[in-house]
């Protein structure tokens, strides 16, 4: 720097520093989008010393850039993915009743805890005893009536055997007679017909396991009359409701005098879940399904933890999409996240934030997203060597929100003691002169 060159003194820098920092205040919170994902710019405060050499070093002299820099830290990186959803149980049911009768006893309570085949609910059966009555009635009818044509049809099936047996011997005695001339022909046309007859009432019969039995008919009648009977029988049994499942009682939306059929909107009697295991159910777009997978963990986190966070895991993904919905193009896949850990304050019915971790790498080389420039095609962090700029081809490896892990390439070296440029310019040029201040 030459005599002339104007010298900045401290209180100066000071003073352009804290301006352009002001200034730069807007540029907080934007995000910058590589490989589809949108992730954090560094802080401002990196960008406001590049190229403020100019300043620093007056309108005459050198004029050398000034940047900011970081050294890569080799440290644990993720890749997550932030969704939500409502929490559940595990297993979900609705209890309904398509039994006209009205609701006399309700012996459970919104979260009690029930077991398979406890009693729910009780209803007034009156109605559907009788119904059992007269379906027992017709039952007992139908299995009585094919009873007695079965009997009936077992004497008339020995009367025509007796008679084919008869007709037959006519016929035989007949066709001799007529052979030697001493009948005419009418005489064993007669018998033939009468033979025929008799073949004809003989087979009329229906042969069941080898026995004359009563006309199919009839035990159709007993096959219906059994389902009337087992159907109706079925229903008085249901007056009493029960729980499908182990669970906890999360709803009670009848009440005592109502009838079980008529529920407003469709509501059920009664709602039972699993609680022992809580679930989350989320929807992943279909341009992130692609790295979740069954088996990935997940951190979860909502309001009732009070800044506490549980652990989770991906355990089913739904082999179809669905539409977005409002009018998004977009489609989402349903999954489902199991949360690990019990006894934690996280309860069934609200909604939980949930960070699936795509990728996860120890030991990882890391620089904040910013220090990576897209050009010429590929990806390039700048690193500063006696002063003077030099691009380094990379590779990403596991992407975090504000840290990303590079791979050199081309037999380049990176280590924790390269000091990168925090914020690269595209204006740089390979041998670049540079003043550097790590950040």
């Amino acid at each position: 720097m030459s005599g002339e060159e104007k010298k900045i003194q401290p209180e100066e820098f000071d003073k352009e520093l804290e301006l352009l920092m002001s200034s730069s205040g807007e540029h907080k919170g934007k995000k910058k989008s590589r490989k589809k994902k949108k992730i954090i710019i560094a802080a401002a405060v990196l960008v406001a010393f590049i190229g403020i050499g100019y300043k620093l070093f007056g309108s005459s002299g050198p004029q050398i850039p000034f940047v900011g820099t970081v050294n890569p830290v080799s440290k644990e990186i993720q890749n997550r993915l932030s969704v939500s959803g409502p929490v559940s149980g595990t297993d979900s049911v609705d209890v309904v009743s398509n039994i006209h009768a009205e609701v006399l006893e309700i012996p459970v309570k919104e979260g009690d805890k029930v077991t398979k085949g406890q009693v729910l609910a009780v209803l007034d059966d009156t109605d559907l005893k009788k119904e059992v009555a007269v379906a027992k009635n017709n039952y007992d009818l139908a299995v009585s009536t094919c009873a007695q044509q079965d009997k009936e049809a077992r004497n008339g099936y020995a009367k025509a055997v007796q008679e084919l047996n008869t007709a037959q011997a006519n016929y035989d005695r007949t066709k001799i007679l007529y052979d030697s001339g001493d009948v005419p022909l009418v005489d064993l046309e007669a018998a033939q017909n009468t033979l025929n007859d008799a073949k004809r009432q003989k087979d009329s019969f229906t042969i069941r396991d080898g026995k004359p039995a009563a006309d199919d008919s009839y035990q159709l009648q007993i096959e219906k009359a059994r389902f009337d009977y087992e159907k109706v029988n079925e229903q008085l049994e249901d007056t009493q409701i029960k729980s499908p499942i182990d669970g906890t009682v999360v709803r009670v939306n009848t009440k005592v005098g109502r009838f079980a059929d008529k529920m407003e909107d469709s509501e059920p009697l009664f709602i039972i879940e699993n609680l022992d295991v809580l679930e989350m159910e989320i929807k992943v777009s279909e341009y992130s399904i692609g790295k979740v997978a069954v088996g990935q963990e997940a951190e979860i986190s909502a309001d009732i933890l009070d800044g506490a966070t549980i652990r989770g895991q991906v355990v089913a993904i739904s082999p179809t999409g669905e539409e977005k919905g409002g009018g998004s193009t977009e489609r989402v896949i349903p999954t489902t996240i199991r949360i690990l850990e019990n006894n934690t304050k996280l309860i069934a019915g609200i909604t939980a934030k949930a960070q699936i971790i795509l990728e996860e790498k120890e030991n990882a080389l890391t620089v904040p997203v910013s220090s990576v420039l897209d050009k010429d095609g590929g990806l390039f962090v700048a690193s500063v060597k006696d002063g003077t700029i030099h691009w380094i081809p990379v590779e990403l490896g596991v992407e975090g929100d504000v840290e990303t892990e590079i791979i050199p390439k081309d037999g380049e070296v990176i280590d924790e003691t390269t000091a990168i440029v925090a914020a690269p310019n595209a204006m740089y040029i390979e041998g670049m002169e540079v003043l550097s201040m790590a950040q």
